[in-house]
This record gives structure tokens, C-alpha cells and sequence, in this order.
């Protein structure tokens, strides 16, 4: 089997859909997002669909489309549908598969499952952190409830403005390599995804 990428992010809103079409163009990736709450008229597999080069890769649908923007355990509950972990069966695929989570680590999925059970222990796990005030806390508190779970993290893409400082503390603490930076792009392409997937490339094969 081919590697797959699993991206989750320190909250919602921080970029990891952008992210996870970096992936994908960088390494010719199929990409996957399990769950989709709201924006069912412009989803994010519809939104990396536009942004992919034309190739191998694929984007396979949602296991689950939900209409309300909210947590994938409440969207349910108002579609009056249950999620369960062992109804996502990830798709069959001979390229990598990038897997992009809905929200932070420990959104609800129903009553005792999160999107962290979602990951394999077999993926590359990518970490997205937005800065903002508090994204020190939330990256740290995300990588910890990665690891006390077994997991092994590949590394952490930072969002935003360079912060030397909180990027450097991060790394240092969480002993996470860092894979590199990103601007909050004003507009999103084709171009703009090429571009980073360039500058990645080497340090997500690694």
C-alpha cells in the first residue's frame, strides 16, 4: 500500500485544506476528506479538485456529507444519520492518499469517538498551526493528544505571518520537525499550490 497522509489541524479554520492540496500536488496524491459538514455547494474535495494538476490523482467523495457547519456529531444528529469510525472505509487507491480531518483532533464524531480515531498507525501524520493568539497552547495540546495515543507525527506546517519565535517553540518543545511555512494566501490556484508543493516536496518524502 501506498503512504498515506493524515492532516489534522490545532482548530478549525487554519488552513488544512490548502494544506492537504499541497500534499496532494507534491507528490501526486489522491486526497480524501471523510467527513464534510456544510458548504455542500463548494466542499473542500471540490475546492482541491480545482486546485490539483490534471493526472494519476484522485479526489474520492465524502463518506459523509453533511448540510450544517458544525460538528460532524451534532451535523449528524440534525440529518438524523450516526457516525461510526468503522463505516469510513478509506478508498482503494495505488497512488498516496492524502486524508484531511474535519476541524481539531478531538471533534466529535459521535458520543466516544473523535477524528483522531480516524488515523491509522500507519500515516504520516501532518500537523497544521495557524498562528493566532493561543496557537502555541493548541499546538502543543494537539501534538501531546497525538502522542499519548501512540502516534508518530511526521512534522508541522505553520500558517500565517512568520513568528521565529513561536515556531521555534514549538519545534523545540514538542521535538516535531517543522515542514515549513505558509502565507495566509489572499486567493488560492492551481499556481499558488504548485508553488508550495515545490518548496515541500523534499521534507514530506523524507
Amino acid at each position: 500500500m501506498k503512504q498515506h497522509y493524515f492532516v489534522t489541524g490545532i482548530s478549525t479554520d487554519v488552513g488544512k485544506t490548502v494544506v492537504s492540496a499541497v500534499i496532494a500536488e507534491a507528490l501526486q496524491a489522491d486526497y480524501w476528506k471523510p467527513v464534510q459538514a456544510g458548504d455542500l455547494h463548494n466542499t473542500d474535495t471540490d475546492k482541491v479538485r480545482s486546485w490539483l494538476t490534471d493526472g494519476v490523482a484522485r479526489c474520492h467523495p465524502s463518506t459523509y456529507n453533511l448540510n450544517t457547519p458544525m460538528s460532524p456529531h451534532a451535523a449528524a444528529d440534525i440529518d438524523g444519520v450516526k457516525l461510526t469510525v468503522k463505516e469510513f472505509t478509506r478508498p482503494k487507491t495505488d497512488n498516496p492518499l492524502v486524508v484531511e480531518g474535519a476541524g481539531g483532533l478531538l471533534v466529535p464524531l459521535n458520543n466516544s469517538q473523535t477524528v483522531a480515531d480516524l488515523i491509522l498507525p500507519t500515516d504520516k501524520i501532518i500537523v497544521v498551526s495557524r498562528h493566532y493568539l493561543g496557537s502555541i497552547n493548541h499546538s502543543l495540546l494537539t501534538i501531546e493528544a497525538l502522542k499519548s495515543r501512540g502516534h508518530h507525527i511526521h512534522g508541522v506546517v505553520f500558517v500565517g505571518d512568520a513568528h521565529q519565535t513561536t515556531e521555534q517553540i514549538i519545534e523545540d518543545m514538542s521535538e516535531v520537525p517543522a515542514l515549513g511555512r505558509m502565507d495566509w494566501e489572499p486567493y488560492i490556484d492551481h499556481n499558488v499550490i504548485k508553488e508550495y508543493a515545490d518548496r515541500f516536496r523534499e521534507k514530506l518524502i523524507g
